[in-house]
């Protein structure tokens, strides 16, 4: 194959530790009528990368691949600008900045110098204002916290509770619903109270010094960004007919089971939305960042070459907000 039709990307072609993953050279992407061609210059490396690498939960093989990896490039989200358009397309031109969303359903592939997907996708332009290492980290934890406001019908005027505030779910999260009018109580260690006043929060909890669910006042929604509570804990702090929502299973997987139990209660209820990929959610989140409503925050970036120690520093369950992968 001619050395131009070939491009560096990280490959993990087993499941397992950042230790199976390697730089290779593989081909570029060949695209369809209805798709464009991306060459990127920043990915991410977020929860769902390191859930994919490991197949853990196990659910996640019949997503993916059930002995080793469909997709052996991660990288769900990304921003570059559009190298090429099939001959179908016409809501881009080659030379847009853009970010997208990238997940099992179109093959990840964001740790790589090119990608494809449709040009219907996920993907919308970037605001000149933004760098792409800034805007690669703009739909993944922003889209899936959207997906959780609609859910709970969070609008002004609620008192929400965050936990897990500095995450890139928690993060976006934050600044969505105090863009809608809400007033926010943000959760975060003592290190980063600074950081979520900036952000907007109303009132900081520092989990170091105080445990949210004792708190004296109740809450119309409890939004647990980590998955570090239970329905159960939270009960006290929400009001009659709150609502709690967790981005994790919990213990025995039991949300799930919790907001089918739930459901047609009228009183507390728990939600486990299954978020859904929408083009117009990554326009309207791009508007946000074109009028300074939501920024991603950037935590660490590395290099290509150092996507497995990316992936080991995000298990390590400290990252603030995102980390980026430089792919040039």
């Amino acid at each position: 194959m001619d050395k131009d039709q070939l491009m560096r990307a990280s490959v993990n072609r087993s499941y397992g530790s950042p230790d199976v993953i390697n730089i290779e050279h593989v081909p570029v992407p060949v695209i369809a009528d209805n798709d464009v061609l991306i060459k990127i210059h920043a990915s991410t490396v977020n929860r769902t990368d390191c859930g994919f690498l490991r197949a853990k939960p196990f659910i996640v093989r019949f997503f993916s691949g059930l002995l080793r990896p469909k997709y052996p490039i991660l990288g769900c989200e990304f921003a570059g600008e559009i190298s090429a358009c099939g001959s179908a397309v016409t809501n881009f031109n080659i030379g847009d900045r853009i970010c997208g969303f990238k997940d099992d359903d179109h093959g990840f592939g964001g740790h790589a110098q090119f990608t494809s997907m449709p040009a219907t996708a996920m993907l919308t332009k970037i605001p000149d204002s933004m760098s792409y290492t800034d805007a690669a980290p703009a739909l993944e934890g922003s889209h899936y916290a959207l997906n959780y406001i609609r859910a709970a019908n969070i609008k002004a005027g609620d008192r929400v509770l965050i936990n897990g505030a500095t995450g890139a779910i928690g993060s976006a999260a934050l600044q969505i619903i105090k863009h809608m009018g809400s007033t926010v109580t943000a959760v975060c260690a003592t290190e980063h109270t600074l950081l979520i006043q900036q952000l907007g929060a109303d009132t900081v909890i520092d989990y170091k010094q105080q445990d949210f669910t004792q708190l004296d006042e109740q809450f119309d929604v409890v939004f647990d960004a980590v998955g570090k509570s239970t329905f159960g804990q939270c009960k006290r702090i929400l009001t009659s007919n709150g609502i709690y929502i967790s981005t994790e299973l919990g213990p025995w997987a039991q949300n799930p089971l919790l907001a089918l139990w739930t459901a047609r209660s009228k009183s507390q209820k728990v939600l486990f939305p299954i978020p859904v990929n929408k083009k117009e959610d990554a326009d309207y989140i791009a508007g946000l960042m074109q009028e300074n409503k939501f920024r991603p925050l950037v935590d660490k970036t590395y290099p290509l070459e150092e996507t497995a120690s990316a992936f080991r520093y995000v298990e390590t369950g400290m990252k603030t907000g995102n980390v980026v992968i430089d792919i040039n």
